[in-house]
């Protein structure tokens, strides 16, 4: 029975505990989002009280696994919003593929719908062959599913409804072979990606990309987080790259939004 409700200090404590002892620093994330996610887990697991709960995270590193994997969000799917993918197919990529080579960042990537959606564009455009995908997310158990490329059968169903309205030319299941009840992707698409850790809040840049996806990830930072991975981003992205944001999240508001041009209606700007 749980004995105590989590404050807000308390939740402040135990964000600066887990980025002295771990190294993950969530104390910039959107606050009301992060409580909910923290005291949901606190609950779940029974604990007697919240020092108990501090000190779990503190010292067992497999729990804190359990932490980093409810506090993340993970909620991803193939083709998510189709008319994105469209814009991204008709607008965005044969633009890039007048490039010797493409390079692509899909960041807090989880585990990896997008950037296996991408690579099936780009090999539809025959890009793929002259692409790198690098995909990365600050949990490191999320990537490991990402690089294996399956996916439960059943969700399937409606990736394939999302690849067709998102002007999909094939057979979706031609991308996969179904084993049991997974969906193996092909690996002619996973030989374009790397994955690897990268913590948005604290990291630097690492590459210049010609186009960078960050999709339903900043909705979850406040406002003063969201300019500083602006920054980053701004400082990976070649001049007249492109950038692309999930449908409730926007440049707008940021210094340096007017050296960015929005390609016709969807949440994707072109670096000036």
């Amino acid at each position: 029975m749980i004995s105590e409700v989590i404050d807000n200090e308390q939740i402040e404590t135990l964000l600066s505990d887990v980025l002295e002892v771990h190294g993950y620093d969530f104390l910039e994330y959107s606050h009301a989002s992060i409580k909910r996610r923290i005291t949901r887990l606190y609950t779940l697991d029974n604990f007697v009280s919240f020092a108990e709960f501090r000190y779990t995270i503190k010292s067992d590193k497999q729990y804190f696994k359990r932490f980093l994997e409810e506090i993340t969000v993970n909620v991803t799917e193939m083709f998510r919003d189709p008319t994105f993918y469209k814009s991204l197919r008709n607008d965005v990529l044969p633009v890039l593929g007048t490039y010797p080579f493409i390079r692509i960042w899909v960041a807090g990537c989880s585990t990896g719908e997008e950037a296996y959606s991408l690579a099936i564009l780009l090999k539809e455009l025959n890009l793929l062959q002259k692409s790198l995908i690098y995909a990365t997310d600050i949990n490191p158990s999320v990537l490991d599913k990402a690089k294996k490329g399956m996916f439960p059968l059943n969700y399937l169903k409606g990736y394939s409804e999302n690849y067709v309205n998102s002007g999909g030319v094939k057979d979706f299941s031609s991308y996969y072979t179904a084993n049991y009840s997974l969906a193996k992707f092909d690996e002619s698409l996973s030989s374009k990606m790397i994955f690897s850790t990268h913590n948005l809040v604290s990291d630097h840049s690492f590459n210049e990309f010609q186009l960078i996806l960050c999709r339903n990830v900043l909705i979850y930072f406040d406002k003063e987080l969201q300019h500083k991975v602006f920054q980053l981003f701004d400082n990976s992205l070649e001049k007249l790259g492109y950038l692309a944001l999930g449908s409730k999240e926007s440049l707008d508001f940021w210094t340096k939004a007017k050296e960015y041009k929005r390609v016709k209606t969807e949440k994707i700007w072109r670096k000036l």
